[in-house]
């Protein structure tokens, strides 16, 4: 892996990860769903607009996932979650890969030491691998389930990122495009 380093710095290993963010909550998701015939599924439906955020963070490379919940989606949380990010990967030289959100944009956004941002052109979700995290998590741990509670559906969402991160090659199957793999090749 590359490395990189500030003026009158050590050198530090490079990661190139990839964030964003997405609303969790009691939302239900009713999806299609097998059934031997001649048997019809029931699902329950929850229309409650509650929701917390869920920050993430993803490297293609080695499918390292670093996740965070958030009440709200603005500035201040974007600065922690970018010191979340940065205390995990304390070593390294971070460059964070963002889309065109007023957080990641706004000039009161707390970049932390080690770390430059880089933002997504405008109406781009498709180049970011982060993105295809969301589609699983709702696919896997939120169709057709109706959750009591705010908290429960945060917990929901945290399990399931979790598993996820726990599983680093399926990350980088499902992050690890091949224009994405060509940035540190270069």
């Amino acid at each position: 892996m590359a490395a990189a380093c500030l003026k009158n710095d050590e050198p530090r290993p490079l990661r190139v990860l990839f964030q964003e963010e997405a609303r969790f909550g009691r939302m239900s998701d009713p999806s299609a769903w097998w059934a031997p015939a001649p048997h019809r599924p029931v699902v329950n439906l929850a229309l409650i607009r509650e929701f917390r955020y869920e920050h993430a963070a993803v490297s293609p490379w080695d499918g390292c996932l670093d996740f965070m919940a958030a009440e709200t989606m603005n500035t201040d949380t974007m600065s922690r979650v970018l010191g979340h990010v940065r205390d995990a990967h304390a070593h390294e030289f971070l460059v964070m890969v963002v889309d065109g959100a007023s957080s990641h944009k706004s000039q009161d956004l707390e970049i932390p030491q080690h770390m430059a941002v880089i933002r997504l052109p405008p109406y781009s979700p498709e180049r970011n691998p982060a993105e295809h995290i969301w589609n699983l998590l709702r696919r896997d741990s939120f169709a057709n389930r109706v959750l009591d509670t705010l908290d429960a559906a945060t917990q929901h969402a945290e399990r399931g990122l979790t598993e996820l991160a726990a599983n680093p090659s399926a990350i980088r199957h499902l992050t690890s495009w091949p224009w994405s793999s060509a940035i540190l090749k270069t």
